[in-house]
């Protein structure tokens, strides 16, 4: 493979070059354009863009309750008085919640476990929020616990175990149903997808 590193730049952009194609969803070359035109927009977008990136790492962290990120803990989510408490969707990541959020159809609450069981990555149950689950499912108010991972493998390992996990606990375990493809991942899912979801799920 030839070698995609620019030997005449500065360390200085060859270090923003080298960040930003740690990014998912940006190659080498992708990230390069990125670094150019950052560069070229230095006031524009540059600089704000250093500002916001410096008040995201210091102001924003993983709410205790739920694991979504705020600038808040407990989260948003968590505090408002209009979500229903009864019910509780499990999701990987933040991502996925901002997929449900911007869909407009899930009015409970969230827990974000962090990732998916996953041998080949090393994620086990103790490096997921897979214990504080547990704790909420167990609270008298909860009725309802809604497994809405990917439909990978890793996802419906993941889902299995929970399941195992939540069994004994006075709740319903339901998962996503029609709408969710085999391989799909749900912040790329339309708006009516995770609608009729949402709407068809049923008992695990």
């Amino acid at each position: 493979m030839r070698n995609s590193r620019l030997p005449s730049v500065s360390p200085e952009i060859e270090r923003l070059i080298d960040l930003l194609a740690k990014t998912p969803g940006l190659g080498r070359r992708s990230a390069q354009r990125a670094a150019l035109a950052l560069l070229k927009k230095r006031d524009g977008l540059m600089l704000p863009l250093a500002q916001a990136l410096n008040e995201a790492a210091e102001k924003v962290k993983a709410c205790s309750s739920c694991g979504a990120l705020d600038t808040l803990d407990p989260c948003a989510i968590c505090s408002s008085q209009t979500r229903d408490e009864k019910i509780i969707c499990v999701v990987a990541d933040m991502g996925d919640v901002w997929a449900l959020e911007r869909a407009g159809v899930f009015r409970g609450k969230y827990h974000v476990l962090g990732g998916v069981l996953s041998a080949l990555d090393g994620v086990r149950p103790e490096d997921l929020r897979v214990g504080k689950l547990v704790e909420r499912a167990s609270l008298p108010e909860v009725r309802e616990i809604i497994i809405a991972l990917n439909a990978t493998v890793d996802g419906q390992t993941t889902a299995h175990y929970l399941t195992e996990r939540l069994q004994g606990i006075d709740v319903v375990v339901s998962r996503l149903a029609h709408g969710v493809p085999v391989g799909g991942e749900l912040e790329l899912l339309d708006d009516g997808t995770l609608l009729a979801a949402l709407s068809s799920r049923r008992p695990f």
